[in-house]
């Protein structure tokens, strides 16, 4: 109470002593009303007395060191006594007040007490102590009360201390105020915790326990949550081990909707280890060679520890020959020195190299590696154009597909070589300075083309080995590096093929011809059919234009057929030649008997048909109809022959009276003539 109002209450006390009394009386003065401050868990107080009221009311003496009762009134200690008010003054005897004064006495006493509002954090002093409460003095009207369960974290509560609590009801249902440490400490953790989260400051936490995922962490009595991801920068899988410690943390995470907070350890660890990192890099220089620690090992290099910062060491880097896989010469927890090829500030970043450490093996190449000298190495890699054979660790030659063969037909390099095969080779080029070398496999060899006539003489014949099939051809090789075609016409003299696979397959044996030689371009021209005499020379006699041979259809379409004549012979039927004497077509697969109607030996080509053969026959029978229907009349007229010479013949003188009779018949119609 400030100065002012401590003179205001002592002249009302001084000028009305009994109206103030009388006010204290209106105000608080039944039993009921002072045994209702007592602590509502103790029964027995709501049947005090007005003395005992009062008394209850007194501040606790040393001697009895009782917890005082919450009060529905607050005043600052005054002249006055509480001796020396009258209790039991009965409320009807008290003195009215003019309205002015009354407004003036409530005015005052109400300037005594605090504004609070709900959910407000205030500091108030411990003035009592009950078996199950803490009595708090905030400054309002009335004490308020906090359980005892929310002072667990405080070893000793004593009275006189002051604390922070929230005000959680200005009035409960029993016309308490209501308070909470408890709210006010996580109010304020709170607050604290989005002031650390904004500020990134570090806070300290106790590992409180286990849960789904990760650990709950006490920081400052709010509980947060720290996930298992977060703990450390190694992966953990034993949480156990973390609950009771108290640790640092960082708060990466916050709610406000929820007040809920996500902090980690494993932000620090990473942050020490970052300002690790910018040191050593700032230390670092090109061409510096460090000791380190092989990390971790991927598929396109190794992560090396350098003390504090991690470095690559691509797999290229790892070796001067080639290497499949970078466990193939490393393996976690193995020490070895680097070379600093390369870094950057900025992306904190680092390339190492461990083949460097060694002189490149082009600088040390052996002396008896030039050009045309054998070697052997082992195949490395394969690509379209040709393979890389490994002559030494870093030292490559290629071969190119042409270098693979005397043959003029195309080979497949990943037909023809298989990864760690070992093949001999001959030097062809060597640039030390290029670092570049080619091989030839085919230089092993001499040229067999340079002595082609000998071996392979035109019309010689020969079995070679069907390599690759076209629709112009088959290619055949008679041994390495020589072979030729065989054009799809010359695989045989009676016989049409679509496709020469209807005729063999890749891989077959077949004999062949030698028809002509290109040594300038290395081909062989070969054939089938001429192992044999063409057979069209007899054909011709066989099969003359208009003879008849039984024939199988063996294809058919739209415009004709073909048909399948004696010795394989295949001849073709337009389809205007294929209806048959009913008025229907020949059909596939039937044998039937064909005409041959056209024969061309140079063309290769038969014309045969079936509708000639019928419309002959017809022919035929009419002409046989007709010599007989001939021979018929031929007999009739000699029968009447015989028949007249065996009549007796007119005489010279019945002659001579037939001519007259005529005449006169003339001469009559003559005269009827002119008439």
């Amino acid at each position: 109470m400030n100065s002012e109002a401590q003179e205001a209450t002592n002249e009302a006390a001084a000028i009305a002593p009994e109206a103030i009394n009388d006010a204290a009386a209106e105000t608080v003065v039944t039993a009921d009303a002072v045994a209702e401050t007592v602590h509502p868990m103790h029964d027995e107080a709501q049947n005090l007395t007005a003395d005992e009221a009062h008394e209850a009311a007194q501040p606790a003496t040393e001697e009895k060191a009782q917890p005082r009762a919450p009060r529905h009134y607050y005043t600052e200690p005054s002249t006055t006594s509480h001796d020396d008010f009258d209790w039991s003054v009965d409320k009807r005897n008290v003195a009215s007040y003019k309205e002015d004064d009354r407004v003036k006495y409530d005015s005052l006493y109400g300037s005594t007490f605090k504004a609070i509002a709900e959910s407000e954090l205030l500091r108030g002093a411990i003035v009592g102590l009950t078996k199950t409460d803490v009595i708090i003095n905030i400054g309002f009207k009335s004490d308020g009360l906090v359980s005892l369960n929310e002072f667990r974290d405080m070893s000793e509560i004593r009275i006189g201390d002051e604390i922070e609590v929230m005000v959680v009801e200005k009035e409960d249902k029993h016309g308490h105020l209501h308070l909470s440490r408890k709210l006010a400490r996580a109010a304020r953790a709170w607050q604290q915790i989005v002031d650390f989260y904004k500020t990134g400051e570090v806070v300290t936490g106790t590992i409180t326990s286990k849960t789904k995922g990760g650990l709950i962490v006490d920081v400052y009595g709010l509980e947060t949550f720290l996930p298992g991801s977060q703990i450390d920068v190694k992966p953990v899988t034993d949480y156990d081990q973390y609950v009771g410690k108290t640790m640092d943390f960082k708060v990466v995470k916050i709610n406000e909707t929820i007040r809920n907070a996500v902090v980690s350890h494993k932000a620090l660890i990473e942050s020490d280890i970052e300002q690790q990192r910018s040191v050593i890099i700032g230390q670092l220089e090109k061409g510096q060679v460090l000791e380190g620690t092989v990390k971790n090992v991927t598929d396109f290099g190794a992560f090396i520890d350098l003390g504090g910062v991690d470095g690559l060491l691509y797999i290229t880097d790892i070796s001067w020959g080639r290497v499949t896989h970078p466990s193939e010469v490393l393996h976690n927890g193995q020490k070895l020195n680097v070379v600093v090829l390369d870094f950057d500030d900025e992306k904190k970043r680092i390339s190492l190299g461990l083949k460097q450490l060694t002189p490149h093996p082009w600088d040390n190449l052996p002396v008896e590696i030039v050009e045309g000298a054998h070697i052997k190495g082992k195949v490395v890699n394969i690509e379209d154009y040709g393979a890389f054979l490994e002559i030494m660790p870093g030292v490559e030659g290629l071969v190119h597909v042409s270098e693979i063969t005397w043959s003029s037909q195309p080979i497949n390099a990943k037909e023809f070589f298989k990864l760690g095969e070992e093949h001999e080779a001959v030097v062809v080029t060597l640039d030390k300075d290029e670092r570049k070398m080619s091989l030839s496999i085919k230089q092993m060899s001499q040229d067999p083309w340079d002595t082609i006539e000998n071996k392979f003489p035109v019309d010689s014949r020969h079995e070679g080995t069907v390599k690759n099939i076209t629709p112009y051809g088959v290619f055949v090789e008679l041994e390495t590096g020589i072979g030729g075609m065989i054009h799809i016409s010359d695989l045989s003299w009676i016989k049409r093929y679509n496709h020469p696979s209807e005729f063999v397959k890749v891989g077959d044996k077949i004999d062949v011809a030698i028809l002509s030689i290109d040594k300038e371009n290395r081909k062989l021209a070969l054939g089938h059919k001429q192992l044999e005499e063409d057979p069209w020379n007899t054909f011709e006699s066989v099969f003359p234009i208009g003879s008849i041979h039984e024939g199988s259809v063996t294809r058919k379409d739209d415009k004709g057929a073909t048909v399948q004549l004696q010795y394989g012979l295949e001849a073709y039927s337009p389809a205007r030649h294929l209806r048959k004497e009913d008025g229907s077509n020949v059909e596939a697969e039937e044998t039937l008997p064909f005409m041959i109607i056209e024969f061309d030996r140079n063309d290769k080509r038969i014309m045969v048909s079936h509708s000639k053969v019928w419309e002959q026959v017809k022919t035929e029978e009419k002409e046989a109809a007709r010599k007989e229907a001939t021979a018929e009349s031929d007999k009739t007229k000699k029968a009447v022959k015989n028949i007249q010479s065996k009549v007796e013949k007119p005489t010279l003188g019945d002659l001579g009276a037939l001519a007259a009779i005529k005449d006169k018949m003339k001469k009559a119609e003559d005269d009827a003539a002119a008439e």
